[in-house]
């Protein structure tokens, strides 16, 4: 194999596993871990990696790494979709206050509550500008927002102003995204301001519902905003490997599949 077929097949290694060592690489190819070495180095050079002790992760992987409202929204597009509906069918069959934290997932489950006529009168509560132009436009669905500091990448506000208006709420249930779940670390997102507001929500809530796609398990962010025992329910497609699964037994989190 030349060097240039061996070091795309790293990086392909890279975007699918997140994290290759020199000592599997070096096995896998046949080749000495010096040669595994200036690959990498190669590699890093070109911006496709970066080289940690004993091998290299993805520059993908980065925990302070975050997509926009518009790129999330085409991830994992169906099983979103599926999460979203999950998720719907919550919502009790009574007036109720919703807390919609900012994500693609609560995007779609916005979508969906503004479609769907009811003889319940529902009080609809977020700091995020798609969801809230979502709702408004179903002009039966009073809609409460949080203000603050608009971030672009995400079209949602954030910033100490939000997070003490929600620190006045008490919502009968929150429907809450997240960027990443671990079985040690909790829930976690790369923007602290961001993590700042899911907390605020996560405890501004009675039942605190996560959605997350299965993309999200064992990841870390940098920032935690809740411990697994913070959350009543997580709505996924996934299963979870057995340490997050035991991990989320032991909180006692509810697991639903969508």
């Amino acid at each position: 194999m030349f060097a240039e077929e061996r070091q795309q097949a790293i990086t392909e290694l890279l975007a699918s596993a997140g994290k290759v060592t020199v000592a599997d690489l070096a096995q896998r190819f046949e080749i000495t871990r010096e040669t595994v070495r200036r690959d990498l180095d190669q590699l890093e050079q070109l911006g496709s990696l970066r080289r940690v002790h004993g091998g290299a992760v993805s520059t993908l992987s980065s925990s302070t790494r975050e997509e926009s409202h518009l790129v999330r929204s085409t991830l994992h597009a169906d099983d979103k979709a599926r999460i979203a509906r999950a998720a719907f069918n919550l919502i009790p069959a009574a007036d109720t206050s919703i807390l919609l934290d900012a994500g693609s997932s609560t995007g779609l489950l916005a979508e969906l509550i503004a479609q769907s006529p009811s003889e319940h009168q529902h009080l609809l509560i977020t700091h995020a500008l798609p969801i809230a132009t979502s709702i408004s436009a179903n002009p039966e669905l009073p809609i409460e927002f949080i203000g603050g500091r608009i971030r672009g990448l995400t079209g949602a506000a954030s910033g100490s102003r939000t997070v003490a208006e929600l620190d006045g709420l008490s919502a009968d249930i929150a429907f809450v995204g997240t960027n990443a779940i671990d079985p040690s670390f909790g829930l976690s997102t790369p923007d602290p301001m961001e993590a700042d507001v899911k907390r605020a929500i996560v405890a501004a809530a009675k039942r605190v519902v996560v959605l997350a796609d299965a993309s999200k398990f064992n990841e870390r962010s940098l920032v935690r905003f809740a411990e697994l025992a913070e959350i009543d329910t997580l709505i996924t497609t996934g299963t979870p490997d057995a340490p997050l699964a035991s991990a989320l037994a032991d909180a006692d989190v509810e697991v639903l599949y969508a």
